[in-house]
């Protein structure tokens, strides 16, 4: 099977271009953009990770004439993958206790601790919170990662279905499903009780394997194969989901992730999704 090799970063010139062709012998060189390249016909022998890490540029080597038209679902994780934050974590800094709450998080994004448990023990310290804190941290603190407007609009286009699976609030998810017109949306409900957090969930805790279930409810509802499926996360919960996905992307992800992914990000945002692809 023959490789393309796709380069993509903040801004690459022609002569990172022209040095990256070389390396890998690509056949032909295509720019795709300010920050984006396609070398035809790449060599996956050659030591192209090492030299993109050093021009800070992430790089993916994908079959060259596979099509983003041939996918029928994107299936991507919320906190830190569609938006730059993590939502618990903010409700905790408006409650005085963010540091606490965010060594929970880090450690079971780490895959250090079962999620689960990590989420029971966070949403748990929120208890008494006012829940206008939550419009606060949608209005005030939520921002879309780089991209990711583009990337939806560029999905819509090719009739590509889009799910937004979390283990964060319903609250976060279901706005972001309207605003971007995401076409699915899985999540915790956090219970509320007399206008405060109580610091439950309502029923089961949506986890790594609740994820992975959602994503193979949706595919298998559209008759689709996994091949047809790219996840998109960045913590070890969502491994799981991602397994479930003929593609996966790591964007922006913990080591333990990207070490299990088909692609990493690390450098461009969420639509350098549609440059992997013819």
């Amino acid at each position: 099977m023959q490789f393309d090799l796709v380069i993509q970063g903040q801004h690459i010139d022609d002569m990172q271009i022209e040095a990256l062709a070389r390396l890998c012998k690509a056949a032909r060189r295509r720019r795709l953009g300010p920050g984006a390249a396609r070398l035809t016909g790449a060599d996956r022998s050659a030591n192209i990770a090492g030299a993109c890490a050093d021009l800070k540029l992430d790089h993916a080597f994908v079959p060259a004439q596979a099509r983003l038209a041939e996918f029928g679902l994107v299936a991507m994780d919320m906190d830190s993958t569609l938006i730059d934050i993590e939502c618990i974590d903010e409700l905790a800094d408006l409650k005085g206790i963010r540091s606490q709450v965010a060594e929970i998080t880090r450690s079971a994004m780490r895959g250090e601790i079962d999620f689960a448990e990590s989420l029971t023990r966070r949403v748990a310290l929120l208890a008494g919170l006012d829940a206008s804190a939550l419009q606060r941290v949608y209005e005030e603190r939520l921002r879309l990662a780089p991209g990711a407007e583009r990337m939806f609009d560029g999905l819509k286009a090719l009739g590509i279905r889009t799910s937004l699976v979390s283990g964060g609030f319903s609250f976060f998810t279901e706005r972001l499903r309207a605003r971007l017109g995401i076409d699915y949306a899985f999540s915790n409900e956090p219970e509320i009780e007399e206008g405060k957090l109580t610091g439950r969930i309502v029923g089961s805790v949506l986890d790594a394997g609740g994820k992975a279930e959602k994503l193979r409810t949706v595919r298998d509802a559209l008759g689709l194969a996994s091949r047809q499926v790219i996840a998109v996360g960045d913590g070890a919960n969502d491994l799981a989901m991602m397994a479930e996905a003929g593609v996966s992307i790591a964007y922006h992800a913990k080591p333990v992730v990207q070490r299990r992914t088909t692609y990493s990000f690390n450098h461009v945002g969420l639509d350098g999704l549609l440059n992997l692809y013819l």
